[in-house]
């Protein structure tokens, strides 16, 4: 190997592994977005004076905002922790409207994959909802698990999700399905 070849094989190898985990830190930090997608509500069981239970199947346009941090220790994994204000629209089925929103705290976990990933997160939402129809309004609250997956395109600092979540709420099956754009820090 001639000291031209020499160089050239240096120089490619210094660049190959010094960006690996210049781009696997590119997407760790505080990260701010914004997301709108399909909320839709299934089977109500709204406790509380004049509630009750009865099928229901409603959908409508919702939106979040998210914040988080992704804390960006091993190279190709992000472990992050993230929370976002959902609000899941007004699902209306013959005549019952469902007007829901929620607060959720999820940890993530992810593959980096260059510049597209996959993720999945667990966490809990503190949910509020208000059950209304011809026989007057329901308000129910409480805690409970949720969960999600999604995938993502990294571009710099800016990144675009696509992502399904599974609100697990006692008072009725909720699911969100959304696109989001974030901005890291």
């Amino acid at each position: 190997m001639n000291s031209m070849q020499l160089i050239a094989t240096t120089t490619l190898l210094t660049a190959a592994l010094a960006s690996g985990p210049a781009f696997a830190g590119a997407d760790s930090g505080f990260y701010l977005g914004a997301g709108v997608g399909q909320a839709s509500v299934g089977d109500i069981d709204i406790g509380g004076s004049g509630g009750g239970s009865f099928n229901f199947d409603g959908d409508d346009t919702g939106y979040k905002a998210i914040v988080g941090f992704n804390f960006g220790w091993i190279p190709l994994i992000d472990l992050a922790v993230e929370g976002s204000y959902v609000d899941f629209g007004k699902a209306d089925d013959a005549g019952v409207k469902v007007d829901a929103d929620a607060l959720a705290a999820f940890g993530v976990a992810g593959v980096n994959l260059g510049p597209i990933g996959v993720f999945g997160k667990v966490g809990a939402v503190n949910w509020d909802a208000k059950v209304s129809g011809e026989g007057g309004s329901v308000d129910d609250d409480g805690t409970d698990p949720a969960y999600g997956i999604g995938a993502r395109f990294q571009l710099g600092s800016f990144q675009i999700r696509a992502e399904y979540e599974l609100f697990d709420i006692d008072a009725a099956d909720v699911d969100f399905l959304s696109a989001s754009l974030l901005y890291t820090f």
